[in-house]
C-alpha cells in the first residue's frame, strides 16, 4: 500500500498524516514506500543508506526474501489464533530461540517494552513469593532506557527527560545508580532488592557500553545478594554486539533476558526468556498476552533468527562494525566514537547531533540523534565495507559544511 494506490500527492499525504495523527516523532521530509537490503526508497524512488535500520530492527536489511516468504505463507494458513491453541510457528520459534541462546523457557510479547514490563513482572513475583511482600525492588542505571510503559518507563534512569516528566506518580520500587560504577550499585541495593537490570550497551543514552568486568561484578553481586540479573537486550539481541546475544559478548549469563526488534525481521514481536526455576513464578494467570507468540510474527522472526544463525551474520557484522568506527574517527568536529559490532555511537564536539541527522537525510543517509551531541548508527548487519564507506562520505560532507 502505497500514495499512489489512493491517488495521494506527497504534500497531500503529509497533510493527512498531521490532520489525524498525533506526532510524537521528528519525522524525515519523505515518504517511505519501499524497502530492499540496505536502502529505504522514498515516494520518488530516492534511495536513503538506512543506517537507522528501523532503529536497529532490519538486522537483514529491508524485505529480506526468507522473512518475506514466511510472512505470506503463514498470513494465507493462519493469522492469528489465541495461545489457548497451539501453533507451530511459535512453538518452533521457542524451541530455536532457547537453544540458540542457552535458555529454558520463552515468553512471548508484542514490543520491546513489553518485554521488559514481563521481566520486572517475573522479578517481582519471584521476589514475593520466595523472599515476602518487601522484596520487590530493582535498581536500573541512570541513563538507560527501557520503555515507555509506566513501568518501563520509571525504570527508565532519566529523571529529567521528556520521558518522565508529567507522568507521576512514577511507580514506586526503582532506583538508580551509575552506569559501568559497581560501587554505585553496591550503595543502591538493599535488603529489598530483588534484581538489578541494565542494558550492555545503552543505546538511547548515547551508545555507550558496559565494561567487561562491571557485567561481571555485577553477576557476583546478584549471586551474593540473592538477586537476580536482568538484561534488557532490546536493541542489542541477535547479532547487533557481534555476538548472537549481547551478553555473550561479556561471557555472564543474565537470570532473565528480554529481546525484540531485531527478532522479527520487521514484524512487532518480543520476548522474555529465563531458566525453568525463575519461570516457574509465572503460574497461569499471573501473566498473559493477546497477541504475543502471533502466528505470522513467529513465522517470519524464525525465518529472521535461522537465516542470522545459518550465516553467521553478527561475526562478519562485528569486522565491518570495527572498520565503520575506524573510518568515523577521522571525521571533522568529531570527539569520540563508541560502540561494538554494528552499533555505533559518534560524539561531537558541538551540540549538533538532530542538524546532522537531517542534512544527512536529505543527502540519502539515515540515522538517529540520541542525545544533543551523539548520533547512532544502528545499520542492517548485512552492511558491507562499501556501505560504511558511503555513509563516512556523506556524513564527511554533511561535517564540513557545520564545523
Amino acid at each position: 500500500m502505497n500514495s499512489k494506490d489512493f491517488d495521494m500527492s506527497k504534500k497531500e499525504t503529509i497533510e493527512t498524516c498531521k490532520k489525524y495523527m498525533n506526532e510524537t516523532f521528528d519525522r524525515f521530509d519523505f515518504i517511505a514506500e519501499k524497502g530492499s537490503g540496505v536502502y529505504l526508497i522514498d515516494e520518488k524512488g530516492n534511495k536513503y543508506l538506512d543506517f537507522m535500520g528501523g532503529i536497529a530492527v532490519n538486522a537483514l536489511g529491508h524485505c529480506p526474501k526468507k522473512v518475506v516468504k514466511a510472512i505470506k505463507k503463514q498470513s494465507e494458513e493462519l493469522l492469528h489464533a489465541s495461545n489457548y491453541c497451539y501453533t507451530v510457528p511459535q512453538i518452533m520459534l521457542a524451541k530455536l530461540i532457547c537453544e540458540s541462546i542457552g535458555m529454558e523457557k520463552i515468553q512471548f510479547q508484542n514490543s520491546g517494552a513489553e518485554a521488559n514490563e514481563a521481566m520486572i513482572k517475573l522479578s517481582r513475583k519471584y521476589g514475593i513469593d520466595n523472599f515476602g511482600p518487601n522484596r520487590y525492588k530493582i535498581v536500573t542505571a541512570a541513563n538507560s532506557f527501557h520503555g515507555r510503559t509506566l513501568a518501563t518507563l520509571t525504570a527508565t534512569g532519566q529523571p529529567d527527560s521528556p520521558i518522565q516528566k508529567g507522568f507521576g506518580p512514577l511507580m514506586p520500587g526503582f532506583e538508580y545508580a551509575k552506569f559501568n560504577d559497581i560501587d554505585s550499585f553496591k550503595k543502591a541495593v538493599d535488603d529489598d532488592t530483588v534484581a538489578v537490570m541494565i542494558e550492555v550497551i545503552q543505546g538511547e543514552g548515547g551508545v555507550i557500553p558496559a565494561k567487561k568486568k562491571f557485567v561481571a561484578d555485577l553477576r557476583q553481586l546478584c549471586d551474593d545478594k540473592k538477586m537476580l540479573l536482568l538484561l534488557d537486550e532490546v536493541q542489542t539481541g541477535w547479532g547487533r554486539t557481534g555476538k548472537l546475544m549481547g551478553f555473550m559478548s561479556y561471557d555472564v549469563k543474565p537470570d532473565a533476558v528480554s529481546m525484540a526488534k531485531a527478532m522479527g525481521g520487521g514484524m512487532p514481536i518480543g520476548a522474555m526468556c529465563a531458566d525453568e526455576w525463575l519461570m516457574k513464578s509465572f503460574t497461569p494467570g499471573a501473566h498473559g498476552t493477546t497477541f504475543g507468540g502471533n502466528p505470522v510474527c513467529c513465522a517470519a522472526a524464525y525465518e529472521e533468527i535461522k537465516e542470522l544463525i545459518d550465516k553467521d551474520i553478527s561475526s562478519k557484522a562485528a569486522r565491518n562494525g570495527d572498520y565503520f568506527r575506524k573510518q568515523l574517527k577521522n571525521l571533522p568536529g568529531v570527539k569520540k566514537v563508541r560502540g561494538m559490532g554494528q552499533m555505533t555511537g559518534v560524539v561531537y564536539e558541538k551540540e549538533i547531533a538532530a542538524e546532522v541527522k537531517h542534512i544527512a537525510a536529505e543527502r540519502g543517509l539515515l540515522m538517529t540523534a540520541v542525545r544533543p551531541d551523539v548520533n547512532r548508527f544502528v545499520p542492517p548487519l548485512i552492511a558491507k565495507k562499501k556501505d560504511c564507506d558511503k555513509a563516512v562520505s556523506i556524513l564527511e560532507t554533511v561535517l564540513k559544511e557545520l564545523v
